[in-house]
């Protein structure tokens, strides 16, 4: 269960919270339902965000959330509890792009020898994973009439884009099948809540939540993929940290113009999720709890990334980075982060975090396969929550100057 949209419950409140948990259950039990048990390790938490659109647009009966609900059973990761959860064509898509995205996921770690996937054997099988959840995937996309063969060229184009990138390439140029791909599932929702005049907004915010998905992938794996020698957008096309912020930035504000051309029944999860939780995955991101859009110097000394690596300052003679001293990561002097784990050594971690319910009610758990710190999606946040429940959807910063949302 893994994406770059992680909302602290008390941002969300109660009854928002209760929306939230509703499509997390709804997409894992969808992928339960139709491709079996092993299937639900790869819910993630951005996949949910078709359910919800889905459900936000629809209108009549079918628009109220007691319509598009049903009671689940007892359930470990709801410590055996039952729960009322999200159904409908909204977690089909949801399940169906999760699957393909998933295997495309591990024929990216068998192209790279990740792990015991340098093993022939475990590769093989592994692969034969990846080809079921891609033909799982596009027999649940036509269950809902939506073509993943978008998803799979972005897949394949994506491989060759790569190969070609250098020093001096646009990282929009390696940015754009996967933004390619996100419009398409983006604007599908439209299409099946029955609000065809909201699928060229949609496709606008699709496309740009993919470019942002890439590029916080980048900047999270940078240093983890130089200990490694690993190809990383950001390394391979020369492009600095301050631009991939820059380009953050202006993603997060773009989607927030564009859902303001989106009818929405009830947006308030919707909008909540693209309108306020995206900028906080960037400062997660970049290491910062400052809004990008404001001016340099204005939150005191940069941290996280933009913080010196080194006591002697980022460019000092003693500095490993400094020309001409040799050596040294392009990044840092920051010790790299434990390794990732191979394939099945994730699946097995991945089985673990949700059977002891880790994934949920934990604090903090250790990503099954990046093994990168991951916060319980139910678990107390390090936000100031004091005013939460005040101005669930609020910004205090001009970035957010274009939301006029009343919540």
């Amino acid at each position: 269960m893994f994406g770059i949209v992680r909302p602290c419950r008390h941002r969300l409140g109660e009854n928002l919270g209760a929306q939230w948990m509703a499509h997390l259950c709804g997409l894992c039990l969808a992928l339960r339902g139709d491709h079996g048990q092993f299937a639900r390790v790869v819910t993630n938490y951005d996949g949910l965000i078709l359910s919800v659109l889905t459900e936000a647009q629809a209108t009549g009966a079918a628009g109220a959330a007691g319509g598009r609900r049903r009671t689940a059973g007892p359930c470990p990761l709801r410590g055996m509890r039952t729960a009322s959860v999200a159904q409908g064509e909204g977690s089909r898509l949801a399940a169906a792009v999760s699957l393909v995205l998933a295997s495309a996921k591990v024929r990216d770690h068998f192209a790279d020898g990740d792990g015991l996937l340098a093993r022939r054997p475990v590769a093989l099988a592994a692969r034969r994973v990846a080809d079921g959840w891609r033909r799982a995937g596009a027999r649940t996309g036509a269950g809902v009439g939506f073509d993943t063969a978008v998803l799979v060229d972005a897949v394949d184009r994506q491989t060759g884009i790569e190969a070609l990138a250098g020093p001096g390439t646009p990282l929009l140029a390696v940015t754009e099948p996967t933004e390619t791909a996100t419009a398409a599932a983006f604007a599908h929702t439209a299409v099946l809540a029955g609000r065809p005049g909201n699928a060229a907004p949609l496709a606008e915010a699709g496309r740009l939540f993919g470019r942002l998905a890439h590029l916080l992938d980048a900047v999270e794996d940078r240093r983890e993929d130089a200990a490694r020698g690993a190809w990383n957008p950001l390394t391979a096309t020369g492009t600095p940290l301050t631009e991939a912020r820059r380009l953050a930035d202006d993603a997060v504000h773009g989607i927030r113009l564009a859902l303001r051309g989106v009818g929405f029944t009830e947006g308030r999860l919707a909008h909540l999720l693209l309108a306020h939780e995206l900028g906080r995955s960037v400062d997660r991101a970049f290491g910062t709890e400052s809004c990008g859009h404001a001016p340099e110097g204005a939150f005191g000394p940069p941290q996280g990334p933009y913080a010196p690596q080194s006591p002697h300052g980022p460019r000092a003679p003693h500095d490993p980075n400094h020309p001409g001293t040799g050596g040294g990561s392009p990044f840092g002097g920051a010790p790299p982060s434990p390794g990732r784990r191979g394939f099945w050594a994730g699946c097995a971690a991945a089985l673990g975090l949700c059977c002891t319910c880790k994934v949920c009610c934990a604090d903090e758990f250790e990503g099954p396969w990046s093994r990168r710190r991951r916060e319980g999606c139910c678990a107390n946040c390090d936000c100031d929550c004091s005013c939460c429940e005040a101005c669930q959807c609020c910004e205090c910063c001009e970035c957010c100057s274009c939301c006029d949302c009343g919540l």
